[in-house]
């Protein structure tokens, strides 16, 4: 009896999941009720064409990219705050 096809987003789906929830692929594939070789065949199949970007990793970059920025902000916000405390005690 022959599998039943995946959808390309349940594929996409299912390579995240295995490359990031830090279960084993062989855990993964079990949840998803897929088998171990079609999972590793996904994600061998994900790795490389992985030169052309995805929404997701554009999404995942821009994320990185705003919590370095955003940190950035809060470091640059508590200098201004040491920086106001000392010349409102100075001017005493």
């Amino acid at each position: 009896m022959a599998s039943p096809q995946r959808t390309p987003e349940f594929r996409a789906e299912a390579v995240r999941i295995a490359l990031t929830s830090g279960l084993s692929r062989k855990q993964v594939a079990a949840d998803l009720g897929v088998g171990f070789s079609s999972l590793s065949r996904w994600i061998q199949h994900d790795q490389r064409s992985a030169e052309k970007p995805t929404v997701q990793s554009d999404m995942e970059r821009e994320l990185a990219d705003l919590r370095k920025e955003n940190r950035l902000l809060r470091e640059e916000r508590e200098v201004l705050k040491k920086a106001t405390q000392f010349f409102a005690e100075r001017s005493k």
